[in-house]
């Protein structure tokens, strides 16, 4: 169940104050990305990180770094243990994901961390993240239509929420790219607290940084791409001075070429999970947002190599699958409808129905052969490896059956 609000988490950390610095991001997209490049860039400079993200990949422990390698799992338990018999002995009855940001805090003082990267779970104003009291810089990412029960119907709404991070005297980067109504509702908080704000334009990198302009030059990326590292490069400026005076920030951005963010636009290998030679796209798209980016890669890169696309698709219970499928599954297309498995820490995730999903989908005018496998995920990949003959291949809808495939694999490469 989600439980929004602070007054939990605040007694569950309250024993421990924090030892380390933060950096705050909050956005409906690229908020992941951009955690991601900030760590790499802050430990490739020799500051020891921490870096806090949600929901974890394929263990519980993974969505906690230090220096970049997952939190040892023997330390997270230990932690974790200590955590809920703080919970149960103080009655507070916390959630499990104020329950895993506390682990993660505590984790990173035990670390030493001279600073965390804290991506918020979801919204910001009353996630349980917005404890954080000493935070270098705020960072608003891309902002969508996503968990409108719990954020609100209009974008405005939902930038509100997420613009609940932003604190007094702490500087925040946003993104650009955002559409107006979100830079607006953004704006004016900002304008309330009289902070200094970048508003970051990808597209004027040749200003804010010739080393990130010449990464653009060199690299083959996609618009969201380059907004989240312009994102990650203005942050890292805005936080250098306070924990480093004297490294400069444009020494470090070359190295945002050798990050690789898992579950996002990842070509990977299904060998020895099932036979197929040619690599298959997986990407966590989950809402019409990050949908529309997927399209756009596969539209470039994909179907340039072949018109169709055959596709494996799962999605939460509760997603509006329209606008989330009908954007990237084109006429001529053939899909797998398959379901995640339960989600570890995560009892209140369930998966959509395999039948609805597959209605939805032959409501495209055009497709070719629709498919359902209910849970058998193994089954899906099986029957769209011989379905694309070799074509592209596309597996998106959930971060949950991402993980579900990257788990998959691991087991069958370990037996």
């Amino acid at each position: 169940m989600i439980e929004l609000g602070l007054s939990r988490i605040s007694r569950l950390v309250q024993q421990t104050p924090l030892t380390w610095k933060a950096i705050h991001i909050a956005g409906t997209n690229g908020k992941g990305s951009i955690s991601a490049y900030l760590s790499h860039l802050l430990t490739s400079g020799g500051v020891r990180c921490g870096r806090f993200t949600s929901p974890h990949l394929i263990d519980r422990w993974d969505c906690i770094t230090i220096d970049e390698r997952v939190v040892q799992e023997s330390l997270f338990r230990q932690i974790e243990e200590k955590v809920k018999l703080r919970d149960q002995t103080l009655g507070i009855g916390a959630s499990e994901f104020e329950l895993l940001t506390a682990t993660a805090f505590e984790i990173f003082n035990h670390e030493q961390v001279e600073v965390g990267v804290v991506e918020v779970g979801m919204g910001g104003r009353l996630d349980a993240t917005n404890i954080l009291d000493n935070v270098l810089v705020s960072v608003i990412a891309k902002i969508g239509l996503d968990h409108q029960a719990f954020l609100g119907n209009t974008i405005e709404e939902i930038a509100r929420e997420k613009a609940g991070i932003l604190k007094p005297g702490v500087t925040c980067v946003v993104d650009g790219t955002n559409c107006p109504e979100a830079i607006g509702a953004i704006r004016e908080r900002i304008g309330e607290l009289e902070l200094e704000a970048a508003i970051v334009d990808p597209q004027a990198a040749d200003e804010q940084s010739p080393p990130l302009a010449h990464l653009f030059r060199r690299l083959d990326l996609q618009t969201h791409q380059r907004a989240n590292m312009s994102c990650a490069a203005a942050a890292l400026r805005a936080a250098l001075p306070r924990i480093k005076p004297g490294l400069e920030a444009d020494t470090l951005i070359p190295n945002l070429a050798s990050v690789h963010w898992p579950g996002r636009l990842q070509e990977i290998s299904l060998n020895p999970l099932v036979t197929r030679k040619e690599p298959v796209l997986l990407d966590g798209a989950h809402n019409s947002q990050s949908a529309e980016v997927l399209g756009e890669y596969v539209d470039r890169k994909l179907r340039s190599l072949s018109k169709n696309v055959t596709w494996v698709i799962a999605a939460s219970h509760g997603k509006d699958m329209r606008p989330l499928f009908h954007s990237i599954i084109k006429p001529g297309d053939d899909v797998a409808t398959t379901s995640f498995g339960s989600v570890d820490g995560m009892p209140w995730v369930k998966a959509a129905d395999t039948e609805d999903l597959a209605s939805c989908v032959r409501a495209i005018q055009g497709v070719e052969d629709v498919r359902t496998f209910r849970s058998d995920i193994i089954g899906a990949l099986e029957w769209a490896c011989k379905k694309a003959d070799g074509k592209p291949l596309v597996i998106a809808g959930s971060l949950y059956l991402v993980s579900d495939v990257l788990r998959l694999l691991r087991a069958a490469s370990q037996s």
